[in-house]
This record gives C-alpha cells, sequence and structure tokens, in this order.
C-alpha cells in the first residue's frame, strides 16, 4: 500500500498495480483516473469511453507502514544476517 504525496491525486492511498523500473513510474489502484477513448472490439463489442489508472512518478509515492501512517523506507540486517525493509518512521520491518 502506498499513499500519493504529490499531484492531483495527493492524499489518496492504494495498491501498487504495476511498476516501470526504467522509467520510474508505477500505477496505482484508484489513483490519477484517465478517460480513454477506444475502438469496438472482442472484449468491448461498442466502443466508447473508459476510465484507467495511468503511471505516476514513485518520487510522488510513499509506502504505509502497519501502523497506516506514510514513511521512508530503510534497510538494515535482521537478526539472521539477511537484509530487510524497515520503516523509518516506527523502526518495524515491512513485509
Amino acid at each position: 500500500m502506498v499513499k500519493v504525496i504529490a499531484g492531483n491525486g495527493r492524499s489518496s492511498t492504494g495498491k501498487i498495480l504495476r511498476v516501470d523500473v526504467k522509467n520510474y513510474r508505477a500505477v496505482v489502484e484508484g489513483v490519477n483516473m484517465i478517460s480513454k477513448a477506444t475502438k469496438a472490439d472482442a472484449k468491448n463489442p461498442n466502443g466508447g469511453i473508459i476510465k484507467k489508472e495511468a503511471p505516476i512518478h514513485i518520487s510522488n509515492l510513499m509506502v504505509i507502514d502497519s501502523k497506516g501512517s506514510a514513511t521512508r523506507i530503510g534497510r538494515r540486517l535482521n537478526e539472521k544476517g539477511k537484509l530487510v525493509r524497515y520503516s523509518k518512521k516506527s523502526g518495524e520491518e515491512i513485509k
């Protein structure tokens, strides 16, 4: 889960559906909706205008920790010697 911290969808939250690593963009469920005109095809026999999520730059997103607050992410070694992500705000491990 992430929170949008900048742009038109500011303060909205959602689940990440897809990440484009090359262009530093992510598609978040229900955020940055656009209207797209489509031709008729087998899936959509009438065609028309559909609503879909557009990618948003990952610098405008913050991870939400288990307590429900937006936080920055750090990396550290856990007890087993494995590198894990953790919340800088609460100090908890992020799964």
